[in-house]
């Protein structure tokens, strides 16, 4: 079948217009119909579009999957533009379960997640040989629970790097949570408000006062909280690649 008669999931990536990958640009680019998760992506990366735009953000799922009937239906191409990588909180599968009972071709183009442009805004290396080899994408429980053994109490006994979703609002049970669960009261935490967009902000502290510093900053929303040693500029060990005495493959 013809590649552009057919539906693309495109992850948008987590705001600046730059951080979408050359493919997602270039299926934008050639869409005849877009459906964009507005309240997440930034319009920026629709400007100049020559396409049919629907935006997500008050529609359902049947009124989603219906309007990627008519564009499939017509001949066109269909994107459905998801927030930084859609495989992650990206809600995809069950739209991809009913694509796949009607027959419709689909493919999914991966996007950055907001946890790396968090990352990236802290200048932030979450991987630190020997201190933590470990990162957790997760999120706190709330109108839509988490199974009881993914708990952020459960999951802090592993004192990794962790990345938390969608939680922000709820900061005061997040930082007690982890607290009980394992992580020092004094564990470094960042949160990062809308990374890698204009308006980006970065709240600093530790897992003891972290809540109090959010609430002050007001940031309620749209923010990642980053956990763990590897936050801190003060924990470093170099690894091993680039020792000089530090033998592999490509270096004797």
């Amino acid at each position: 079948m013809d590649n552009r008669h057919r539906v693309y999931f495109v992850g948008a990536g987590p705001g600046d217009p730059e951080l979408i990958t050359l493919r997602g640009r270039r299926l934008l680019d050639e869409a005849d119909m877009i459906i964009y998760a507005g309240s997440l992506v930034n319009r920026a990366l629709l400007d100049g579009l020559d396409a049919e735009f629907h935006d997500s953000a008050g529609l359902n799922l049947d009124q989603i999957i219906d309007l990627m009937v008519q564009g499939h239906t017509a001949g066109g191409r269909v994107v459905r533009l998801h927030s930084g990588d859609p495989s992650i909180y990206g809600a995809i599968r069950e739209q991809m379960r009913r694509l796949d009972a009607m027959d419709i071709p689909y493919s999914v183009v991966p996007g950055v997640t907001s946890a790396a442009a968090a990352a990236a805004a802290l200048k932030a290396e979450l991987t630190v040989p020997e201190l933590t080899q470990t990162v957790i994408f997760t999120r706190q429980g709330g109108r839509t629970p988490v199974p009881e053994r993914e708990s952020l109490e459960n999951l802090a006994a592993a004192r990794a790097s962790m990345c938390i979703f969608l939680s922000v609002s709820r900061i005061d049970e997040v930082a007690g949570e982890l607290i009980r669960g394992g992580y020092p009261a004094d564990t470094p935490v960042a949160v990062v408000e809308k990374a890698s967009w204009p308006e980006e902000r970065i709240v600093r502290s530790t897992l003891d006062a972290i809540a109090a510093m959010v609430r002050k900053a007001g940031i309620r929303k749209t923010a990642m909280i980053l956990v763990g040693q590897a936050v801190s500029d003060d924990s470093f060990s170099a690894s091993r690649l680039y020792d000089a005495g530090f033998t592999h493959g490509c270096r004797e």
